[in-house]
């Protein structure tokens, strides 16, 4: 019963998720810091009521080590915001971040030394063509679709700063896994009392915003009014997106981690690979994002490179041969 509540959270708040940032981002697309912010805070407030037992409880890793990981985790969030504010389309946003094992295999391979199969190399090298292909499709719709050159050249830098955003936040995430894997071996898993640190230590860091995170706050305060169905409240619409983005967010992070405790990593990570699936479908149907035909073979490069990483078909198939052996050996 827990897995299968855990794959419905991960799956509603997860995508619904996705649907409140992108309502937010094409309003105002510069908005990332305060969506950043706000997530934050609530899961940072919470840990501290229901986790840390209002600073009672000490933490069982060191805090100089979350120092470390914190740091990586904040400007990881931020740059993946912020680079909706650099012409980046919600799709490509999406694909590329789905790039994550990549970038894994490549800091495992040269931090951890680790080696890999024959197997893993080519689901890598099908991943990479997939994002290549689609990267390369979007610089082409973002230099056409400006009215002059001048605006087609200053989109297409803008476009390109955009990518390198996400490539530094790609890899900064694969080595922040890395980092926790260590820390997870030496002291043991605890993933709950690791979100809330990683959300609550940060929280100083956003002064650095705040001039950013106050003039947003006051263009929401000017959003049309939006009355909230069922109770019946009245608050600026760009509010209620940004409480149910938050709220959503919650469901999704609350969802993977009864993931983790439930089931093994290969069915979270499927998990999770679907539910990204499933959200740039629906960001394309709904909200009509261009999407070619040589953006869906991108697409489907990179999701069955990802299959193949996390090596489904060898593990289902050693799953159905499991019954068979045993039935002969009764």
């Amino acid at each position: 019963m827990r897995p299968a509540l855990a794959v419905g959270l991960v799956f509603a708040g997860c995508c619904s998720n996705v649907i409140f940032l992108e309502l937010l981002a094409r309003k105002h697309p510069g908005c990332g810091n305060i969506v950043t912010f706000a997530q934050f805070l609530f899961i940072a407030v919470e840990g501290f009521l229901f986790e840390a037992d209002l600073g009672r409880k000490p933490p069982a890793i060191p805090i100089r080590y979350y120092a470390i990981m914190v740091t990586m985790f904040f400007t990881v969030s931020v740059v993946n915001n912020y680079a909706l504010n650099l012409n980046i389309a919600m799709p490509l946003h999406m694909i590329f971040r789905s790039g994550s094992l990549i970038a894994n295999m490549i800091l495992g391979i040269i931090i951890l030394k680790k080696r890999y199969s024959i197997f893993k190399y080519t689901s890598i090298a099908l991943v990479s063509v997939g994002i290549f292909i689609c990267t390369f499709m979007s610089a082409k719709q973002t230099s056409q679709s400006s009215l002059s050159e001048n605006d087609g050249f200053q989109a297409f830098v803008w476009w390109l700063l955009g990518i390198g955003a996400l490539t530094f936040a790609l890899l900064m995430s694969a080595r922040m896994g890395i980092f926790q894997e260590t820390l997870y071996k030496r002291f043991g898993k605890h993933s709950k009392e690791a979100l809330f640190y990683n959300h609550a230590l940060p929280l100083p860091g956003f002064v650095f915003l705040a001039s950013d995170i106050y003039d947003h706050a006051v263009l929401f305060n000017k959003s049309e009014l939006y009355e909230i169905p069922v109770i019946g409240v009245t608050l600026p619409i760009m509010w209620f997106y940004l409480l149910m983005n938050i709220i959503t967010q919650y469901v999704c992070i609350r969802g993977v981690f009864i993931l983790t405790t439930e089931c093994a990593s290969l069915t979270v990570t499927l998990v999770v690979t679907l539910r990204k699936f499933v959200s740039l479908i629906f960001s394309i149907l709904y909200f009509q994002n261009p999407f070619t035909l040589w953006h869906w073979l991108g697409t489907l490069f990179v999701f069955i490179g990802t299959l193949m990483y996390t090596e489904v078909w060898n593990n289902l198939g050693t799953t159905k041969s499991e019954p068979q052996k045993d039935s002969k050996k009764n």
